[in-house]
């Protein structure tokens, strides 16, 4: 089914939706951490010069071939292939991204219920009483039942399908223009609130401090892949929502814009929430424990600390769901475009599969919490199916994603195709396919592997 019936009804909407799209979990406690754990300034110098090798040229690569397919990402790159003389074999990549939002969609999903429990029972119940051992139990109670944790699930991924079930422009794009500017909101306020009533100083002094004995060579490399591993390029997402944008959208501008913004977005999250962890002599560096145990231990004892909590697990939802979307787009518009299905079949179908498959993970922190599948390999030997699947999609797929969409772009098609598509000068165009030949899949190659480099 051709796309062309639907569209962004402006240029807000898209990129909003771009930008809800990168703006994820991870961006709200993982780029702030590893800002101050790996070097301060030096280490956002790294990350910048990832934004401008990694993902501004595969952003720009998927948005060109969004805008020419006019289709899913499969038939979009099969398509440019067959145009451009190339093999249709290439349309394997686009499927590498529908699988690879699918699953991990299936357990972000999980984790964006966790957000949505917690905004709900801080409404209903307030925060736990007690000290940290409370605090954990109540997050543990919360992992430990099946029931509550589907439950949340279920209500996530039903919200998620309902908003791509109504469509581009009524769907998604509304949804966009609501949650943004509200995220946005609540961030600024938490920001503000936090930096009133937090160490506003150590926060500064973690996240900008140049401490260049810190940047070893593999957090260098690491701080390069950080942008591409929490924006997503790779996994396609970009490819579809292009197809639906508009020949009066400029993408060159769109892109620009939206990694601006996700990076200011993401600078902005550290000051909501460090001051806070900082006034509190809190771990910086928990994860999940951070957002779940310590933070909301630290807002019972503060002002207005339902509120505050509330408002911070509303941020959370927030961010997973408009990422949730996109990804969930994936799948819906391979399905439209292959079985010609309409759209509500379609994310009733994709959304029903994932959430499914989404109990897996649920499970893991129940009921096989105690089941390692490949136990009988030493580096897996404590690995849940959770983490499995996190380890396959976030560290295996999603990189060969992007590197070989660096490669189809830079090689297989020729400078002139991104001149013509994005409307770029040659010398442009041809710096771009420069950096997608070389630059890109190195950068790719070198950030996958830096974790496997000793400290």
């Amino acid at each position: 089914m051709a796309k062309a019936s639907e569209h962004w009804t402006t240029r807000a909407g898209f990129l909003l939706a771009t930008i809800g799209s990168a703006v994820g979990l991870g961006s709200i406690w993982k780029f702030p951490y590893e800002v101050g754990e790996n070097g301060g300034g030096g280490f956002v110098l790294f990350y910048l010069l990832g934004l401008a090798v990694i993902v501004a040229p595969l952003m720009l690569a998927e948005f060109a071939i969004g805008r020419s397919g006019q289709s899913d990402a499969r038939d979009s790159i099969r398509d440019v292939a067959r145009n451009w003389g190339a093999s249709g074999s290439w349309a394997a990549v686009g499927m590498l991204g529908i699988a690879t939002s699918s699953l991990i969609l299936s357990f972000y999903s999980v984790i964006g219920g966790w957000a949505l429990a917690y905004s709900v029972e801080t409404i209903l119940a307030g925060l736990p009483s007690g000290g940290t051992e409370e605090a954990q139990r109540h997050f543990d109670a919360l992992l430990s039942s099946p029931a509550r944790t589907g439950i949340y699930h279920t209500l996530f991924m039903g919200l998620t399908a309902w908003i791509v079930g109504r469509g581009i422009a009524s769907g998604i794009e509304q949804a966009a223009k609501v949650l943004m500017p509200l995220m946005a909101v609540l961030m600024v306020a938490l920001a503000a609130y936090a930096m009133l009533q937090g160490d506003t100083a150590g926060t500064i002094r973690y996240m900008f401090y140049f401490d260049l004995e810190r940047l070893e060579p593999r957090v260098m490399l690491e701080a390069v892949g950080l942008g591409f591993f929490s924006i997503g390029v790779g996994l396609a997402v970009m490819i579809t929502y292009a197809a639906y944008a508009g020949r009066e959208i400029n993408l060159v501008h769109a892109a620009v814009a939206a990694i601006v913004s996700d990076t200011a977005i993401s600078f902005l999250a550290g000051f909501a929430i460090f001051p806070i962890v900082f006034a509190n002599g809190l771990d910086p560096a928990s994860g999940p424990g951070l957002m779940f145990v310590t933070l909301p231990l630290a807002f019972a004892g503060m002002p207005l600390g339902n509120t505050v909590a509330f408002a911070f697990f509303l941020l959370l939802f927030i961010a997973a769901i408009t990422s949730a979307i996109s990804m969930l787009e994936m799948p819906v518009s391979f399905a439209r475009d292959s079985f010609g299905w309409p759209r509500k079949k379609a994310a009733l179908v994709s959304a029903t599969v994932i959430w499914v498959v989404g109990f897996s993970s649920v499970f893991s922190f129940n009921l096989w919490r105690e089941w390692f599948p490949l136990s009988a390999y030493p580096i897996f030997a404590s690995s849940t199916f959770f983490d499995l699947l996190d380890h396959v999609t976030s560290s295996i797929m999603l990189p060969m994603g992007g590197f070989a969409i660096a490669i189809f772009v830079g090689w297989a098609l020729p400078p002139r195709f991104l001149s013509q598509v994005l409307e770029l000068r040659m010398g442009s165009a041809a710096m771009l396919s420069l950096a997608l030949r070389y630059l890109a899949p190195a950068a790719i190659l070198a950030a996958t592997l830096a974790p496997m480099i000793a400290k």
